[in-house]
C-alpha cells in the first residue's frame, strides 16, 4: 500500500530527481537517494533508528518494495546523516514541494 502511494505521488521519483549530496565517494551498492528512500520506508514502519537497518537488511518486504537484494546497513545510513548539509536539505524541500504540487493541484 505504501509503495502504491509512493508511486502515485512520485515520492521516490522526486527524491531521485532532486536529492544531491556533496559526496565524492562512488557508492557500489546503495546510492545516497536510495538510502534516503530506505530511511523513509523504515520510518513509515516505526523503525526510527539507523540501528534498525541491520535487522531489516534482508527483510523480504523491504527488499521487494525497494527492489534490492539487501538494504543499506546502519553504518551506511549514519554516513549519509553526516553528509547531509543545508544544500541537501534544500533539495529535499524542493522534492517535498514538487510532491505537494502533485497532491494539491
Amino acid at each position: 500500500m505504501y509503495k502504491e502511494f509512493d508511486e502515485k505521488i512520485g515520492l521516490s521519483q522526486s527524491i531521485q530527481a532532486t536529492f544531491q549530496v556533496n559526496d565524492s565517494v562512488h557508492h557500489r551498492k546503495h546510492s545516497n537517494d536510495e538510502v534516503v528512500i530506505q530511511k523513509i520506508y523504515q520510518h513509515i514502519t516505526c523503525c526510527h533508528t539507523d540501528d534498525h537497518a541491520d535487522e531489516l537488511k534482508h527483510e523480504p518486504m523491504f527488499t521487494t518494495i525497494l527492489k534490492k537484494d539487501q538494504l543499506a546497513s546502519q553504518p551506511t545510513l549514519s554516513r549519509l546523516n553526516q553528509k547531509v548539509v543545508s544544500l541537501s536539505l534544500h533539495y529535499m524541500n524542493y522534492a517535498r514541494n514538487r510532491i505537494s504540487n502533485t497532491l494539491f493541484v
